[in-house]
């Protein structure tokens, strides 16, 4: 009687979770929009419910109640050892089971035969921070796979901000998105996207340039003791709302001007938070040595965790660089210190037009900057400059405009400086200094300035993971603008197709370790980015013959292909490679 009460009560309990998820609003939202054999239908669950409960009779082993099942997948885990089939269950957001689930029922179940089964993406290097709020779909990264965005890159954070910044920023979003949105530090922030929803998970650093700015303004000199005392103090302040630790662009400014002094105080603090410090290296051309040289002395005088950004040699005469550079990073991780980088996999940044100005005519707002091209102060040492720029890089036709924020702009995109400044009959430089003026500073570039084969070597290392370096991009709405850099829609599906499938450079266990497992450990993000029971269901199904980036130069707007399923704490929203429109995503703090 008792063994009849315990399978009874079972399936009395089936059919309350049935009755639950049924009317739960996110798996039914995906439930709709998916293929009918991927649904499970009433005669479905009372079949399973009778196997369960003569499973239990029997004395079977049996996982009950699973809101998914994947069904024969190929698992990469995120350990970066060999696939292995395997059924995975997910319940509450986490995976419950991985193994033989034959007998296990689920309210819908996919199949997975001849797909690989891998942990969500972590895009350790993104600048995504507004456009979330304008599309929290985040559909150009969900897409790829990504499961969490890790913004905040490059000295370039959404926080803090004294009240005019904010109130700016306030009036901008306004203008520019038609969001009432307002806030100064992180927590106001994090409470904005809490309380709309997003797709994925979001991590963030701080932005050194926007902590400097707010206690010194972008100013090319040294902070008074009171000064870095108080970026001390509220760099403390955003570790402990939970950023994930300080991030400069020491190629900006007003990072630029910090003296490496500046950045070990900074670090120390990173240090006893247990954070990281994720670096634009201050030079990444003709002193790229020097400037890798300056952030493992911070890592060694602080004592923190060292994170690479996008590593790379710029200009044809650097290529030469990157072995020496690779084994010094090397030679440093012997010794104990805790670096890794990452990188994109294409041979073209992209940085605002403003970059092609020498760091000394960059202080100030970008009014004053405006103000000082048209009066052409300091016109030949900037001249010399900017022309200088473009002969390292190989020419003007190596440097791209992908986006020109204002009336006329459409013209400009996806033109070469080169043809701008014969359309317009002028010098180089003076199409660079037109563009600025006319657009008010708002241009960004392209710059195809790096090696194919220095892009492997980077790749392949151990140390070095991926990051798009990209932010949400959609092919609607107001972020369909521009020609932006394609790795915003096509990074890690370009990994998978052209490094995995087609060069061979890495397998796929490798690459999905360096896309998930391997950024996960470095931001000590707990129970994430492997495929392990109660870790947090984010999970990518592709398939490895098909997976395609598609985005293009010239024609960027295009999602990838051959990526079916994106799961995020334990809901889909990517099914049968359709967006969901669930916002499953939580704001995730250092811990």
């Amino acid at each position: 009687m008792f063994s009849i009460f315990l399978f009874l009560n079972q399936l009395k309990k089936q059919l309350l979770l049935h009755k639950t998820l049924k009317h739960n609003k996110d798996i039914k939202q995906t439930s709709t929009m998916g293929k009918k054999s991927d649904l499970w239908t009433r005669r479905d669950f009372i079949k399973t419910g009778i196997i369960t409960v003569s499973g239990f009779a029997l004395g079977c082993s049996i996982r009950p109640g699973l809101d998914i099942l994947i069904r024969n997948g190929m698992i990469a885990d995120g350990t970066g050892k060999a696939m292995f089939k395997s059924d995975v269950g997910i319940r509450n957001g986490k995976i419950a089971a991985v193994g033989n689930l034959n007998n296990a029922g689920a309210d819908f179940v996919i199949d997975a035969t001849n797909k690989v089964v891998s942990p969500g993406f972590i895009d350790i290097h993104a600048h995504s921070d507004s456009e979330l709020l304008v599309n929290p779909n985040a559909e150009g990264k969900i897409r790829q796979g990504v499961t969490t965005e890790v913004s905040g890159n490059c000295g370039s954070s959404l926080f803090p901000m004294t009240k005019e910044a904010a109130q700016r920023n306030h009036e901008s979003l306004e203008k520019k998105y038609g969001l009432d949105l307002y806030w100064e530090n992180l927590d106001g922030f994090y409470s904005i996207l809490e309380k709309q929803g997003i797709a994925l998970n979001y991590v963030t650093f701080t932005g050194h340039g926007d902590l400097r700015d707010t206690v010194m303004g972008s100013y090319d000199r040294d902070p008074s003791t009171d000064e870095l005392k108080k970026m001390q103090k509220i760099l403390a302040q955003t570790l402990e709302m939970g950023s994930m630790g300080l991030s400069t662009g020491l190629e900006y400014a007003p990072g630029s001007y910090a003296k490496t002094s500046e950045l070990i105080e900074l670090s120390n603090v990173v240090s006893r938070y247990q954070g990281v410090y994720a670096t634009h290296l201050r030079n990444e051309d003709d002193r790229l040595e020097e400037a890798v040289e300056e952030a493992l002395d911070i890592c060694r005088k602080a004592q923190v965790s060292l994170q690479i950004s996008h590593l790379k040699a710029c200009n044809r005469n650097n290529w030469n660089k990157i072995d020496r550079v690779l084994d010094t990073i090397e030679h440093a991780i012997g010794e104990g210190l805790p670096i890794r980088a990452d990188r994109y996999p294409y041979n073209a940044w992209s940085t605002g037009l403003s970059a092609f100005l020498p760091v000394s005519a960059r202080q100030g707002s970008t009014a004053e900057i405006i103000d000082m091209l048209k009066k052409r102060d300091n016109e030949e040492f900037i001249r010399t400059y900017v022309i200088d720029r473009g002969e390292r890089i190989g020419g003007w036709d190596r440097v791209l405009i992908s986006s020109c924020r204002g009336e006329g702009g459409e013209f400009f995109e996806g033109k070469t400086l080169r043809d701008i400044a014969l359309a317009l009959h002028t010098s180089p430089y003076e199409a660079v200094r037109q563009l600025l003026i006319d657009f008010n500073g708002q241009v960004s570039t392209i710059g195809f300035a790096m090696d194919d084969e220095n892009l492997k070597k980077v790749l392949k290392s151990e140390f070095v993971t991926v990051g798009s370096d990209g932010s949400v991009r959609a092919r609607y709405g107001p972020l369909f603008t521009g020609k932006p850099h394609p790795r915003s829609y096509g990074t890690f599906p370009r990994i998978l197709a052209k490094y995995v499938r087609e060069e061979k450079v890495l397998t796929i266990p490798e690459a999905v370790r360096k896309m998930s497992a391997m950024n996960a450990e470095k931001l000590n993000l707990k129970n994430r980015g492997f495929i392990r029971e109660n870790y947090a269901a984010d999970l990518v199904l592709f398939d490895p013959e098909t997976v395609q980036d598609n985005s293009t130069y010239l024609d960027p707007h295009q999602y990838p292909t051959g990526i079916s399923h994106v799961i995020v704490n334990g809901v889909p929203v990517i099914k049968d490679r359709n967006h969901t429109g669930a916002l499953p995503g939580n704001v995730l703090r250092r811990t």
